[in-house]
């Protein structure tokens, strides 16, 4: 049997080892690129994202990753951004007093945590919906979080009646905060399932079969 194959975007930002060792570790086929015809051509995609928002922005924005992800997504292949790779995914961050456009998928803001301990860094539960994918076997199970930032309310209005809503995945750090994202071939998570051992690997496994 053949394996899936997905591509990590390369595009100067985030744990790209880690991550391309657990997709190894559960039998995808890996390339580290940022190629367009590859990014295309490959069953998954997907985008990591270690930093601040304007900065990952930048570095998509100059290895032309808008364009790639944004034709995968319109053409429904699957995509998975990861921590900052999953901010970018909606309309705008603020870090630091500066204001940074994102990628526009979803509505939304990334701000700072409010929390009294900040960046929230560690094992942490989360809350998803019954229908999740993603999260299929690991209702109760932790991952791993390392941010200061997050979006910290849902704004997404589904305006056509047959349309699925997205499922929305809730974490708590001082206050609620949006830990993972599912909306047809977009998916995206806050946490770390690199770094997430099993229940992590069982994610992206889960994740993989929709590639």
């Amino acid at each position: 049997m053949s394996r899936t194959t997905v591509a990590v975007l390369d595009y100067g930002s985030g744990n790209v080892r880690s991550a391309v060792r657990a997709l190894k570790h559960i039998g995808a086929e890996v390339t580290l690129t940022r190629d367009y015809d590859e990014v295309q051509n490959a069953g998954g995609l997907l985008v990591p994202g270690v930093g601040a928002f304007a900065a990952v922005m930048d570095q998509l924005t100059a290895a032309q990753a808008p364009r790639m992800i944004g034709r995968r997504i319109a053409g429904g292949r699957p995509v998975l951004g990861i921590c900052v790779g999953m901010q970018v995914m909606f309309e705008r961050g603020v870090e630091h007093g500066r204001e940074a456009e994102g990628l526009g998928e979803w509505p939304g803001t990334v701000e700072r945590l409010k929390a009294d301990v900040v960046p929230h860094m560690g094992w942490n539960t989360v809350t998803p919906p019954a229908d999740s994918q993603l999260f299929r076997g690991l209702e109760d199970e932790r991952f791993y979080f390392v941010h200061s930032y997050g979006v910290q309310s849902w704004e997404f209005d589904v305006t056509q009646p047959l349309m699925k809503p997205p499922s929305v995945t809730w974490a708590e750090h001082g206050s609620p905060f949006i830990a993972a994202v599912e909306n047809g071939p977009l998916s995206a998570t806050q946490f770390h399932p690199e770094k997430s051992a099993d229940a992590g690997l069982q994610l992206l496994a889960n994740w993989l079969e929709t590639c």
